[in-house]
């Protein structure tokens, strides 16, 4: 299965790992190369306008229609919702609208873990979210 890796700048090394566990079960997972690149420190001066101004770098990256035509392609998402800034299983805005694309288009949607408690778009999630896999990817089918 075709999945796109989808969640957090702050979990850019963790997405690295999780297409490496994808690939040994099979599928493919698919990160941007800039999310590797950050996640390998190639590129701190892009870590640098993310940290200053994350908005105007998504924006002058193309970012947010990279990660549209990625899930357009894909058979899936995985949404890797680790705890972030005090709220566990964090989702933030980006993942959402992400989520959002991925729902109009009939993919199906992993989570990584539980949908959050502690934002305001907790029935969205529940909404779109196909299968909570609870850490386990040999739940992926």
């Amino acid at each position: 299965m075709k999945i796109t890796l989808i969640g957090s700048v702050k979990f850019r090394q963790e997405m690295v790992k999780m297409r490496d566990e994808l690939a040994k079960l099979g599928h493919q997972g698919i990160i941007s190369s800039v999310m590797e690149d950050l996640a390998l420190g190639k590129n701190p001066e892009l870590m640098k306008q993310i940290e200053e101004n994350h908005g105007q770098a998504k924006r002058k990256g193309g970012y947010i229609k990279w990660y549209h035509n990625a899930i357009v392609n894909s058979d899936a998402v995985l949404v890797l919702n680790y705890d972030k800034n005090g709220i566990k299983n964090y989702i933030g805005g980006n993942t959402l609208m992400e989520m959002g694309f991925a729902h109009v288009n009939n993919k199906k949607i992993f989570l990584l873990n539980p949908i959050p408690k502690d934002v305001s778009y907790t029935d969205e999630i529940f909404a779109m979210a196909d299968v909570v896999l609870d850490g386990d990817l040999n739940k992926i089918s």
